[in-house]
């Protein structure tokens, strides 16, 4: 499995860079406003492009530098470029083309990689000056957009398909045992958990966050079962990541997540759940990977503040509650049974066959149950389900007027295959796909003895009604 292509969003401030970030990952990480110089560091995100995933990058507006924490943004922005396959510069159709932009494009020209340009707010405007305009910036062809209406977005996608590198020299991935990552914030104690698993010192562990720069692949067998792991580096709270030695660190830790098949979630029992840690969990969710929450360093907290973080991890993960939550202390061991139990076993479920008869019946008592609702007087028929893939366990329901299948639906019918199957770990992903209507393409034509029979019936009817 290749390492996931990285795309960086740049350009000056107030051009619409979170806007676009936001309707590529279908999120609302990127916080998006008026004001220019809104986003100070660089935030990340995975998106699909044309079936493909990527990692996306938000970066700061590209100015002249007026103070302190400006200047940190344009380290920020600047770090983003080069960490980036492919760079996507942005302009504001409605502003035209600044002296600050032929200066970006100069910067991005030096680097040597490809650049798509997009002219964004191209909605109420003629849209074939705007791109004529910003053609000037000598930048190849130019893409028109209104990212806040997703207007344009299928072109660029396709421009952007076009332009990842391609699958080659990728790493080998071992077919066999359990790939595991373990991610979390910096200092949570991934590393101590490595060394343990392994029963050796093999990553360096130390009481100062960041101490692991780059992932530290093992490979360890417990019980008979064998486990590929990826030690990852801590991912920082954005405002806390301007070190240039770490720039590289999330971005590792992302493609480690995609590279595996469970994620171990360490988190600091000392610390609690923090709003990284959910957006971390989140990450794991939409790559599909299995999830286990780890509440690590157990044992240096007393009852109350453990009744504190367990109603933290159900607040703040509320929406990743089929994950198993596993306590223990990685420094002395304890607890490390129970993680492995989880992890074989989210293993095992997510790995498992499910038999197209017995999903069909596990939808037919949830549409009983609670049938779905209807739309114009037209409810979504659901006739039957089947498997299509495993992490995310995928199931394929068919039926017709799928499309008007609401959110909430959606959620009932995965709740109830998780709880029918005990899909433990597993994110459920469904997929609905129109019936072909059996009678579509079929002329009227009828036979000359059933066109005879047919005039035999309406003369007796019209018989009957005279002698009415």
């Amino acid at each position: 499995m290749p390492s996931l292509p990285v795309v960086a969003i740049v350009g000056r401030p107030n051009v619409g860079k979170s806007t676009l970030f936001n309707a590529l990952t279908r999120t609302r990480d990127a916080l998006v406003a008026d004001t220019p110089g809104v986003t100070r560091d660089r935030i990340y995100g995975r998106a699909v492009i044309n079936g493909q995933p990527v990692i996306l990058i938000d970066t700061g507006g590209l100015d002249e530098a007026s103070g302190e924490v400006e200047s940190g943004a344009q380290v920020q922005t600047r770090q983003a470029m080069k960490e980036a396959d492919i760079l996507v510069l942005i302009t504001d159709g409605r502003a035209g083309v600044l002296p600050i932009e032929h200066q970006i494009a100069s910067e991005l020209r030096a680097l040597d990689k490809p650049v798509i340009h997009v002219v964004n707010k191209t909605d109420g405007i003629d849209r074939d000056m705007a791109i004529a305009e910003a053609a000037e910036l000598g930048m190849g062809e130019v893409c028109g957009i209104a990212a806040s209406h997703r207007h344009g977005l299928g072109y660029l996608e396709r421009l952007l398909s076009s332009r990842l590198p391609e699958e080659e020299g990728s790493e080998e991935l071992p077919e066999d045992g359990i790939r595991l990552a373990l991610i979390g914030r910096p200092n949570a104690g991934k590393s101590t958990l490595l060394n343990r698993l392994l029963g050796e010192e093999r990553a360096l562990a130390t009481p100062v966050p960041g101490t692991t720069r780059d992932p530290i692949h093992a490979t360890v067998e417990r019980d008979g079962v064998t486990y590929h792991l990826v030690d990852t580096a801590g991912i920082r709270r954005r405002r806390g990541s301007h070190e240039g030695i770490e720039r590289f660190s999330t971005i590792k830790a992302l493609q480690s997540v995609e590279k595996a098949r469970i994620v171990c979630l360490v988190c600091d029992s000392l610390e609690g759940i923090t709003e990284q840690d959910a957006r971390l969990a989140g990450h794991v969710m939409e790559a599909g990977r299995g999830l286990i929450i780890v509440l690590n360093k157990w044992d240096a907290i007393d009852e109350d503040a453990r009744r504190k973080v367990l109603v933290e991890v159900a607040e703040r993960l509320d929406f990743a509650r089929f994950a198993p939550v596993v306590t223990l202390s990685a420094l002395h061991g304890s607890g490390l049974g129970e993680l492995t139990d989880a992890i074989e076993h989210v293993n095992e479920v997510g790995m498992a066959e499910l038999s197209t008869s017995a999903l069909t019946r596990a939808l037919r008592k949830a549409v009983e149950a609670h049938p779905p609702p209807s739309i114009r007087r037209l409810a979504p028929k659901l006739r039957y389900a089947h498997g299509g893939g495993h992490f995310p366990s995928r199931v394929v329901i068919h039926g017709n007027r799928t499309e008007h299948v609401p959110d909430q639906y959606r959620r009932y019918l995965v709740n109830t295959f998780r709880k029918h199957f005990d899909l433990t770990g597993v994110p459920v992903r469904l997929v609905f796909r129109e019936s072909e209507n059996p009678y579509a393409g079929r002329t009227n034509k009828l036979s000359p003895r059933q066109i005879q029979k047919r005039r035999r019936l309406k003369k007796f009817v019209r018989r009957k009604q005279r002698k009415r």
